[in-house]
């Protein structure tokens, strides 16, 4: 399967790439910064994408407000917003492929059948080849990585039986998967690097052998420290964690540099938001990012 806009892979193309689901809080700003600083740092280009392609879970007004948001903190992007929700033809092209390719097939096993297994799916559904009621779709995983050089974390190591499982590109419901969509625009914007958090170092190692089934390159990954009220308890949306403040983003981004390592000498308190970031692009270091899987505040 050959690349759907090949990126010029000499030159660093990073993203963020936040979902409607709410407003930005403290760790969707780490995300955010921490993207931004290693793009310009390395005289990269930062993209944003909107990630709403699951429509029940958006809240109103959320996407404008995330734009707003990041340009009142000084985090411009380069090119136009990517909104998932324009990519579906774009996905269902890729789909198509793996139709052809027989690399996928229709599953439907429900969540009790396969957690009452072990809680990986078994493969019973692969000679499923037309569509039954109420079936989502899988990708025959046929790469299966479980290991891989993270640049923030080093070695990750994931469970083999979860890396090779056959997992969802189409979801029961219709709406395009998680693990689909990423990729496919990942590869679409020529996106070289990924800096994100620590809760998607599993997922990585799929993403990964997704990048081989469709014979493109992947990027870089780094996987950052997750921002937990206690352990195993991250800063989300889902979590409602407080919106950070848009009218006086210095104290917030302030403490997002020290929560990544990068000790911001203190008269940058009183700095405008101009004067801080280009402190933090010129000092920024990655080796400086701790590497915990999750901090907490």
């Amino acid at each position: 399967m050959k690349p759907l806009r090949p990126g010029n892979a000499s030159h660093y193309r990073g993203r963020f790439a936040p979902s409607p689901s709410g407003l930005l809080h403290f760790g969707s700003l780490i995300a955010a910064l921490a993207s931004y600083l290693d793009a310009k740092h390395n005289n990269g280009q930062w993209l944003l994408r909107i990630e709403d392609i699951d429509p029940p879970r958006e809240r109103a007004g959320a996407s404008s407000e995330i734009l707003n948001t990041l340009e009142g903190y000084g985090l411009h992007w380069d090119e136009n917003v990517l909104y998932q929700s324009q990519q579906s033809e774009i996905y269902r092209q890729v789909l198509a492929e793996l139709t052809e390719q027989k690399l996928s097939y229709y599953c439907r096993c429900t969540r009790a059948q396969i957690k009452a297994q072990g809680g990986i799916y078994q493969g019973q559904c692969k000679n499923l080849t037309h569509p039954a009621s109420n079936s989502a779709t899988r990708v025959s995983n046929t790469v299966g990585i479980s290991r891989y050089n993270d640049l923030i974390q080093g070695q990750v190591n994931c469970s083999p039986e979860l890396a090779h499982e056959d997992f969802i590109v189409v979801r029961k419901d219709g709406l395009f998967a998680y693990q689909l969509a990423v990729v496919v625009d990942d590869i679409y914007q020529g996106i070289t690097h990924v800096i994100r958090g620590c809760d998607l170092l599993e997922p990585t190692a799929r993403q990964l052998s997704f990048y081989q089934i469709l014979q493109c390159n992947a990027p870089k990954f780094g996987h950052f420290p997750l921002a937990v009220s206690k352990p195993g308890f991250k800063l989300s949306k889902q979590n409602s964690a407080p919106e950070i403040d848009k009218k006086n983003p210095i104290p917030s981004l302030f403490s997002a540099l020290v929560f990544l390592g990068q000790q911001p000498p203190d008269d940058l308190l009183t700095a405008n938001v101009d004067e801080l970031l280009t402190w933090a692009i010129n000092h920024w270091s990655m080796a400086q990012v701790p590497k915990a899987q999750e901090i907490v505040l």
